[in-house]
């Protein structure tokens, strides 16, 4: 596979297919592959050390995710786990198990491994608008949009259970 390509505005899907760059599935699938790379970070850093093997389970299901919407067609498609919401929210309900009862908005901020949580957060937020988007006028697997949006909830605990671990006071709003 070449690294580099034309410039004529145009790209392939899986597939062959050429469409132009700014399509909403190149969108969509650029902006999972964005989010991938934040999740990376997040994985690098020591502080999540001992998060690494879910953070690359997510990048994999990412992948997927990616996969398939680089792909018009249903044939050959990657596509996350069947089980991987029940992976995340098992991951959820475990962290949440150790943080205190949320009863008010957090401004995000506070350490760098938060704010990057938080930023990760927002990204997958986009990247499922982006999505439900190109759902709305082509076809699209409904585990990806529900995966996102879980992954979302996922982000928000786990810069939480960070704040906690480094002990980092949350900023509540309203004040």
């Amino acid at each position: 596979m070449k690294t580099y390509s034309r410039e004529d505005g145009l790209t392939s899907l899986s597939g062959g297919k050429r469409v132009p760059k700014f399509s909403a599935r190149v969108e969509a699938y650029g902006s999972v592959d964005e989010l991938i790379a934040w999740i990376g970070l997040l994985r690098d850093l020591t502080e999540n050390k001992e998060r690494q093997r879910v953070l690359v389970y997510i990048q994999d299901q990412l992948m997927k995710c990616a996969s398939a919407l680089a792909t018009e067609d249903d044939e050959g498609k990657f596509l996350p786990d069947h089980n991987c919401n029940s992976i995340i929210e098992d991951e959820i309900r475990q962290m949440e198990a150790k943080l205190p009862v949320q009863r008010s908005f957090v401004i995000p901020g506070g350490h760098i491994l938060v704010s990057y949580c938080h930023i990760a957060r927002c990204v997958c937020r986009r990247v499922e608008r982006v999505v439900l988007l190109l759902k709305n006028i082509e076809n699209v697997a409904e585990i990806i949009p529900k995966f996102l949006n879980r992954l979302s909830d996922y982000l928000f605990v786990l810069s939480r259970l960070i704040s906690l671990e480094l002990d980092i006071q949350e900023i509540k709003w309203p004040f």
